[in-house]
């Protein structure tokens, strides 16, 4: 598992940024959760790591901004027994968290008009629905 984390593209995240904590699970284990630390906290300085180019840095800065303290970036991992597992996961969810991060923004919506044949449709389906709210009156008109 050693190595750099790849984000996305040209972003790599190096190493030497990424900082890991370990603890103990409260998740399955059985008796080996009390003295295995298996939790996995993984954390990246979003707003000084070398992986981000001014504007993208920018962006995951705003995209993140309620999951960040002090610009870093934490998730954590116990789902798993094995610490190992955990640290996959961990990569696996801050790489999901900065690619959400950096996407670049969605495309406008273009306006567009319903065509004829659409607004036909729905001024019969209008008529049809009245009519059937007619028939049920009571005193009928």
């Amino acid at each position: 598992m050693p190595g750099d984390l790849r984000v996305r593209g040209s972003v790599v995240v190096p190493e030497t940024e990424l900082q890991w904590r370990f603890s103990r699970s409260s998740g399955p284990g059985g008796q080996g959760v009390n003295t295995s630390d298996s939790r996995v906290e993984l954390s990246l300085d979003v707003a000084r790591t070398s992986a981000l180019s001014a504007y993208l840095r920018q962006r995951a800065l705003e995209r993140l901004a309620d999951r960040l303290v002090d610009g870093v970036l934490t998730v954590s991992a116990s789902e798993q027994r094995s610490q190992w597992q955990n640290r996959l996961a961990a990569e696996r969810k801050l790489v999901e968290a900065l690619t959400a991060a950096i996407a670049p923004p969605p495309r406008p919506r273009v306006a567009t008009r319903p065509s004829a044949s659409a607004r036909r449709r729905r001024v019969d389906d209008k008529k049809r629905r009245g009519e059937t709210k007619r028939l049920r009156r009571v005193d009928p008109d």
